[in-house]
């Protein structure tokens, strides 16, 4: 007869009771999540592993792309150039020699080259606001300066130009400071209209002017064609650069114009 093997009962596994140290460490972490979930943050020093390598990943996007920085760079040093060939010649309007405007010239090509935004009538939004004039190619001389008085009892002030995008218009505001026996400010007031022509160049139309205050009006009603003339907008500009500082733009007629966000 064969022996029948009864084999004992396997016992149950023994469970141990949580030590303090790891009932303390669960405790912390229910703690700490709760936080995180009510507040969006973490104590000092104690950061989930995901956020340290998220931020880990986005420092290395920087450093992975030295071109963007080097680009960056060569961008504001171009700036930085061009800014100092600008240094005392009064914006050019009363001519500049021939060597500094070949500098200026060149440097205003590298900076067209380096366009951060070459279809800038798609975003007209980095173009409006006001701009100051610092440099254009449109000049003052000889017998024009003479009769406009721009030689001893009138200065040129600044000029500014605010473009509302929304209604498709550009105001441009050239200031005078007039010497006599009283001395009183003045401007000439430009307004114009301007269409989308391609992505980077708008159509000009001029709308009216006007100059304030009368005194200054008298001053120049004799050559009033003439001021208009030099400074009237009408045809087309191309915008060849822009940031969110800068704008350089061409014209029509060959001018260049290079602003800045005022």
């Amino acid at each position: 007869m064969a022996t029948k093997l009864v084999q004992p009962p396997i016992p149950a596994p023994h469970l141990a009771p949580p030590s303090p140290n790891i009932s303390k460490m669960m405790k912390t972490h229910r703690t700490l999540s709760a936080t995180h979930h009510r507040f969006g943050h973490y104590p000092s020093g104690f950061r989930p592993i995901s956020t340290v390598k998220v931020a880990e990943e986005s420092s290395g996007l920087i450093e992975d792309n030295p071109d963007i920085a080097r680009e960056e760079s060569r961008v504001e040093q171009i700036k930085a150039d061009l800014y100092e060939a600008l240094q005392g010649i009064n914006r050019g309007i009363f001519g500049v020699p021939s060597a500094k405007k070949s500098e200026i010239e060149d440097l205003v090509e590298l900076l067209e080259s380096q366009n951060p935004l070459p279809d800038p009538t798609l975003h007209l939004e980095k173009v409006g606001g006001c701009w100051k004039l610092v440099y254009s190619t449109i000049t003052i001389l000889g017998s024009k300066r003479t009769k406009l008085g721009l030689r001893d009892f009138i200065t040129l002030g600044d000029s500014l130009q605010i473009i509302d995008v929304a209604e498709g218009k550009a105001v441009n505001v050239i200031k005078f400071n007039a010497r006599g026996l009283n001395l009183f400010n003045g401007r000439l007031t430009i307004e114009a209209s301007f269409k989308i022509a391609s992505k980077s160049r708008v159509d000009i139309s001029y709308n009216s002017s006007t100059i304030t205050p009368e005194q200054l009006m008298n001053l120049f009603r004799k050559n009033y064609d003439l001021l208009l003339g030099i400074f009237n907008p009408e045809g087309w500009l191309e915008i060849t650069y822009v940031d969110d500082s800068l704008r350089i733009g061409r014209d029509d007629k060959g001018n260049i114009f290079i602003l800045e966000r005022s």
